[in-house]
């Protein structure tokens, strides 16, 4: 099981006690918001050389390897899918501008949520949305696929502000749609209990794992996660059956209680993935 955990965990001040924290407990991937992780550069997606290399050589010391990237729009004004055609041009130049940083940082996997950049305006059909949606991505694929990447769309719930691919069987259908090998699916868990479709994990995880290029282990509104034992064993038997071999990662907000409180869930994770490998099954 390839474990990782999202640097939005913790302030930039305290991520080399987090690399320590991750390597303690044999996690080995970092996923990456890039105003966190490059936060010493002007602009961190176009970070200056010696930003880059420090950064660089932190997470090389504590044997950590970029394995994704997610808030690919930061910073990013005026960007929206559905808003016209400035809006649209704002938001190509955004999913760009990341995917050049990922092909530059050796990164496989890009987390598209933004739910406030693709809300459907009124007078818009969701026919249309989805049409136009399939037309951008599209061609964000190609673009990701030459850098060596991936956008995996993320489904993202209607308290999170937005109105599109808000549940995971329509992301499952629009990733099939836009049919591109570098246009997949986060298959997020914080959203799978904000929709109250926890229990459909059993038939979604096996159905679309083919899609599935990353997932976030998570709770809404990106509470510490994983909150319960069982349902992340569940989840990790899931994906262990269906032969996934992407990267499981948590993702959540810098808790309360800082440090020691991120490593009570870090060590939630990787001891049940323990037991799991124990089990052989």
């Amino acid at each position: 099981m390839k474990l990782a955990v999202s640097n939005i965990a913790w302030s930039p001040q305290d991520r080399l006690a987090a690399y320590d924290i991750l390597h303690q407990h044999s996690i080995t991937g970092l996923e990456i918001a890039p105003g966190l992780f490059l936060s010493g550069a002007d602009d961190p997606f176009a970070p200056d050389a010696t930003t880059l290399a420090q950064a660089k050589k932190e997470i090389a010391a504590s044997d950590l390897q970029l394995v994704s990237m997610q808030s690919l729009l930061f910073g990013v004004q005026g960007a929206a899918l559905f808003e016209g055609p400035e809006a649209l041009s704002q938001l190509k130049k955004g999913m760009i501008r990341a995917i050049d940083l990922a092909e530059q940082l050796g990164i496989e996997n890009l987390v598209f949520g933004s739910p406030q950049q693709r809300n459907i305006p009124a007078g818009m059909t969701a026919q249309d949305a989805t049409a136009l949606a399939v037309e951008v991505f599209t061609a964000l694929g190609d673009r990701a696929a030459a850098a060596g990447t991936k956008i995996a769309m993320e489904f993202n719930p209607a308290a999170y502000g937005t109105n599109f691919l808000t549940h995971a069987e329509q992301a499952i259908a629009f990733v099939a749609q836009v049919d591109h090998p570098a246009v997949t699916l986060n298959f997020d868990i914080g959203a799978m209990y904000m929709n109250e479709a926890f229990e459909n994990i059993d038939t979604l995880i096996p159905g679309a794992i083919s899609q599935i290029s990353h997932v976030h282990i998570s709770a809404p509104f990106l509470a510490s996660a994983p909150a319960n034992n069982a349902d992340i064993a569940r989840v990790l038997r899931l994906l262990r059956k269906a032969n996934y071999a992407h990267w499981t990662s948590i993702e959540m907000k810098a808790p309360e209680g800082g440090l020691v409180e991120l490593e009570t869930y870090v060590a939630r994770l990787a001891t049940q993935a323990r037991k799991l490998e124990g089990q052989g099954s």
